[in-house]
């Protein structure tokens, strides 16, 4: 039988004094689908325009494959960091911290664009500097991808908080991310797939 987990649904807590900045720490699921869907349509018809549809779809499949790999690395090292200082705790606990305190919150579960914007800015220059040995907009439809990759984590992270999740595949995913909630928060990194956990080793037991 599948196991049921029950938890402080959509239970909150606040971060900041400033009104200003706790208002800001809230989204709504909706926001980065509606913030991010023309930037990644944009992106891909610009670089098609340029450089031919089979380039772009090429690079926007290796964008969204190389998010898988961010995804992965950032939850890992940066979220999962301890650090020992007291702004560095606070710091953790801002980023990723009250996540796992209240998991079930709402409107915490997708990334703030305050945040998600200035990540994606470092992004897009990256992938630039590093494609520019090839010349032309290659880089577009690479990051067009890496973006679009991140917005299927981001709706696959929310769902497996807040719907059912039915199907084989759905099912999968919530009950492994909710093994990295209420059984091993040692493991299980991967949100929207656990590929890199296989690689380097770090599914949770069974």
């Amino acid at each position: 039988m599948a196991k049921t987990f029950v938890s402080n649904k959509d239970e909150s807590v606040r971060m900041f004094k400033s009104d200003f900045l706790e208002f800001f720490s809230h989204i709504h699921w909706s926001v980065p689908v509606i913030a991010w869907s023309p930037v990644i349509i944009g992106l891909f018809v610009l670089c098609a325009m340029a450089e031919g549809i089979l380039a772009t779809a090429g690079f926007f499949v290796v964008g969204a494959f190389l998010w898988t790999l961010s995804e992965y690395i950032l939850h890992r090292f940066v979220f999962h960091y301890h650090p020992k200082s007291a702004a560095g705790k606070k710091l953790h606990f801002i980023m990723h911290g009250v996540h796992h305190d209240y998991p079930q919150d709402s409107t915490r579960l997708v990334m703030p664009l305050g945040i998600s914007v200035p990540i994606a800015i470092v992004f897009y220059f990256l992938f630039r500097i590093l494609l520019m040995p090839l010349g032309g907009d290659y880089y577009l439809g690479l990051f067009s991808g890496f973006i679009a990759g991140y917005l299927a984590y981001d709706m696959i992270h929310y769902a497996t908080h807040h719907m059912p999740m039915r199907g084989r595949i759905g099912k999968f995913l919530k009950q492994y991310h909710m093994k990295h909630h209420y059984v091993d928060g040692d493991h299980g990194y991967g949100v929207s797939n656990p590929l890199w956990d296989h690689v380097f080793h770090t599914v949770p037991k069974k």
